[in-house]
């Protein structure tokens, strides 16, 4: 089998055995004789995944009883529509730090008055904004934590005047969350917990049914509290392989234990970015982000990202170009991603740089 160093931004790199489960249950399902997508979502052995995964969640996070974990289709695209209509009776506030948050802001106005508190926009998001105003009034205050497209997260759990909201889909469960400093985390599960067709959201329970709008019952989160994530067919196989991804982390020692070792791998590369000549960093150190490792070539250097990439790719490094609309390079290293992978990276980096010294 070819050597691959996976470093694609999503789907994401899964850990070998949550991927071997998942190939054992497309077979035969907890000794069922059918497939896992093809078990009814009514059956117990099913009702057991979803409660395996749910507690799971809540033992990870160390997640407050008065908070619920719900399951959900549509990605963390559908939530930035669901949050303003659940939440959102006249005005909210945004922290505007990559594109992702921009989209989150544009649908929010179709609900009420949104406030930018403060963006990096015009420094092409290569920083956190840290000197701005929470509106006393606002609803909720929305802000994404990490940034694939640009390299910034924000590391800490803040304490906001209003109730705080965060798109957290490519840093959970890479690091330790204060959930009680949040009314509302979600994120598609596709960069750190899971593949692709299943999103997360923790929300505290006492925050809904405050807003005067009729809300549809599939857009509506209490809905979805009532039924336990399966008023409808829940994304059956994603559920499995992130409930399988959860208890390779618990193995592993939890999120405190992962939190230390991506720590290890994001400084080793950015060690790398500024030993080497050739390349440099794209965002304010004291920003950069441990999931999404952002760079390009140095000054005087440009011409070789093409002949960089190629050199990457024949030494088996996947999903390392940087995003379309913003060039250059970016390593995605989430948790499942091993530190032999992020080292194969800097021997490359290495290697190319003596080819041009």
């Amino acid at each position: 089998m070819k050597t691959t160093y996976n470093f694609n931004a999503g789907p994401c790199i899964l850990p070998r055995e949550a991927l071997q489960a998942g190939i054992e249950a497309l077979q035969d399902f907890s000794q069922t004789g059918m497939s896992v997508i093809e078990v009814s979502h009514r059956s117990k052995e099913w009702e057991a995944v979803m409660n395996e995964c749910r507690a799971l969640w809540k033992e990870l996070l160390h997640i407050p009883d008065n908070y619920e974990v719900l399951f959900l289709g549509g990605g963390a695209s559908l939530q930035f529509c669901m949050v303003p209509m659940n939440l959102m009776e006249k005005k909210a506030a945004y922290l505007e730090t990559g594109v992702w948050a921009k989209k989150a802001i544009k649908e929010a106005k179709v609900f009420g008055e949104v406030i930018t508190v403060a963006s990096s926009a015009e420094s092409t998001f290569n920083h956190i904004p840290r000197k701005y105003i929470i509106p006393s009034d606002a609803d909720y205050f929305h802000i994404t934590t990490n940034n694939t497209i640009y390299g910034t997260e924000i590391k800490t759990d803040m304490d906001s005047p209003v109730p705080l909201v965060a798109d957290m889909s490519s840093d959970i469960m890479s690091r330790p969350v204060d959930v009680s400093k949040y009314i509302l985390i979600y994120g598609g599960a596709q960069k750190n917990v899971g593949p692709a067709g299943v999103t997360f959201v923790i929300i505290r329970k006492d925050i809904l049914g405050k807003v005067s709008r009729h809300i549809p019952s599939m857009l509506n989160y209490q809905t979805h509290i009532d039924g336990d994530s399966m008023f409808n067919t829940p994304p059956v196989f994603p559920v499995y392989i992130m409930t399988q991804t959860l208890k390779w982390l618990k193995k592993l020692g939890g999120v405190e234990a992962i939190n230390k070792i991506n720590t290890e791998k994001a400084d080793m590369l950015y060690a790398e970015i500024d030993r080497n000549p050739l390349f440099k960093g794209t965002v304010a150190k004291e920003d950069r982000s441990v999931m999404n490792v952002c760079f390009v070539m140095s000054a005087g250097y440009e011409s070789l990202e093409a002949e960089f990439m190629e050199f990457a790719k024949s030494r088996g490094m996947a999903g390392i170009k940087g995003h379309r609309s913003v060039g250059g390079f970016r390593a995605s290293i989430y948790n499942a991603c091993p530190k032999e992978n992020v080292q194969a990276l800097i021997n490359c980096m290495q290697e190319f740089e003596k080819l041009h010294k």
